[in-house]
């Protein structure tokens, strides 16, 4: 395998992946569509706050200042949707809200984990390659 290769070793992708070298690219690949999902920065960023534990709603945004209340809302709802996160309402007046990481979505801390400090390590370098490259716009 060369430097910078991937081995796939999903089924759907493993038959695109013998085909072509654009595995990614095959609208079935469940890889594809995970990323779709947590790819997005607001995914990541709340999956790594409910790292710290479970959140209401309210908590959640104010770690995640930027993020508006219908985005915070529609991936709340996203992630729910995959597993990746639990949605329990207290009946108090009114009624609370916690979101929690479920069993499945704790198993994406590691890789978000590395991901994150390969983030910080890199940003620099990312900033100085940004600014080259618009000077030589």
């Amino acid at each position: 395998m060369g430097q910078g290769e991937i081995l796939v070793t999903t089924t759907a992708c493993d038959s695109a992946a013998k085909h072509q070298p654009n595995w990614a690219f095959t609208p079935d690949c469940p890889v594809r569509d995970v990323l779709d999902r947590i790819g997005d920065k607001w995914s990541t960023l709340i999956l790594v706050t409910l790292a710290n534990g479970p959140h209401r709603f309210s908590a959640a945004q104010r770690a995640i200042p930027d993020i508006s209340k219908r985005m915070l809302t529609q991936t709340f709802r996203d992630l729910e949707r995959d597993g990746l996160i639990t949605r329990t309402v207290f009946p108090t007046k009114p009624p609370s809200v916690e979101y929690r990481l479920t069993s499945l979505g704790e198993t994406i801390l590691d890789p978000l984990r590395a991901l994150v400090l390969w983030a910080n390590q890199s940003h620099a370098a990312i900033q100085e390659a940004r600014l080259a490259f618009d000077r030589a716009s």
